[in-house]
C-alpha cells in the first residue's frame, strides 16, 4: 500500500520540539488516485512574510498542517538544530506548550524564518 509522509513537529515528553516523521496510508480511491481516508480540518489562514522575516521563539497554538507555497522557511528548535522546507513541501505543527508549563524559550517551541530571495508565502490548515 501506499504511503504519504506526514513530517511532524512536536513536544517530547522533556518538554523540547523536535521532527519526527509517520506515514499516512493512502488506501482509498483508485490506482490512478490514492487518497488517505477523510482528516478533519478546522479553517485555514495565507500567510505572507516578508524577506528577512525572522519570528521569536514560539509554541504551536494549536495543531496545524503548514504547507509552503512560496519561499524557503527555516524552522529552528532549542537544540540549535534547523530544517528548511521550500514550495510544495509540509509539515504537521503539534509542538504545543506542555499542559502547565510556563514558556521558556531555552526549552520550549520553535522559530521560523523566511530564507532567500523570495517573500514567504504560507497555508495553515488547522488539524
Amino acid at each position: 500500500m501506499t504511503s504519504f509522509t506526514k513530517v511532524i513537529l512536536f513536544t517530547d515528553t522533556d518538554g523540547r520540539a523536535r521532527f519526527r516523521e509517520e506515514q499516512v496510508a493512502l488506501g482509498e480511491g483508485t490506482p490512478q488516485s490514492q487518497l488517505s481516508p477523510l482528516l478533519p480540518s478546522g479553517g485555514y489562514q495565507l500567510r505572507q512574510s516578508p524577506v528577512g522575516f525572522r519570528s521569536n521563539p514560539h509554541c504551536s497554538p494549536y495543531p496545524q498542517w503548514v504547507f509552503i507555497l512560496r519561499g524557503t522557511m527555516v524552522i529552528g528548535l532549542a537544540d540549535g538544530s534547523t530544517r528548511s522546507f521550500g514550495p510544495g513541501e509540509h509539515f504537521y505543527s503539534a509542538d504545543l506548550l506542555p499542559e502547565g508549563a510556563t514558556f521558556d524559550a531555552r526549552l520550549h517551541g520553535h522559530w521560523s524564518a523566511q530564507q532567500g530571495a523570495d517573500a514567504l508565502q504560507t497555508l495553515f490548515v488547522r488539524g
